[in-house]
């Protein structure tokens, strides 16, 4: 049972490592393009970030303060890509973002599947808030998706 618990706890970790960086960027886009609903994204992923937090906290997983730190410093050395820009922000950089944080919805919908397979075994989980957090995720990624689509026309497709 000691394996469990341990290979939960570097599960978890890694989850909030990725919605740490998660939050830096959705932050950092949506101050960017001053948009609305950027921003109601960004707000939500946070709050999905504090969820986690309180899943660890009542299953006794304390937190690797130096995977959050990695998860911090890998969305701030995203930015040093390479854009076809030197000097400024390239249109690129957003439809790059924008697949990441989809990329990393994703990765946050699976670690809620997880735990809500688990919370079938542990009364510790709430179920409906499990379902709750899967649901959110999932429109996310709708809002990702379509943000996305339009910035890669913004980019890829020329006026004729």
């Amino acid at each position: 049972m000691e394996t469990f618990r341990h290979e939960l706890a570097i599960y978890l970790n890694d989850h909030l490592a990725g919605a740490t960086g998660g939050v830096e960027l959705a932050n950092r886009i949506a101050h960017e393009h001053d948009d609305a609903e950027l921003a109601g994204l960004a707000r939500d992923v946070e709050a999905d970030r504090d969820s986690l937090l309180r899943i660890m906290a009542a299953l006794g997983v304390p937190q690797d303060h130096i995977k959050v730190a990695g998860g911090w410093l890998g969305e701030k050395l995203g930015r040093l890509k390479l854009n076809g820009h030197l000097f400024s922000r390239s249109p690129l950089s957003y439809v790059i973002e924008l697949e990441a944080m989809r990329l990393g919805v994703d990765g946050k919908a699976a670690g809620w599947q997880t735990l809500r397979c688990l919370a079938e075994h542990d009364d510790r989980l709430d179920r409906t808030h499990l379902d709750e957090l899967l649901a959110r995720a999932e429109a996310q990624k709708e809002t990702l998706e379509t943000l996305r689509r339009r910035a890669a026309e913004t980019v890829f497709v020329k006026p004729s």
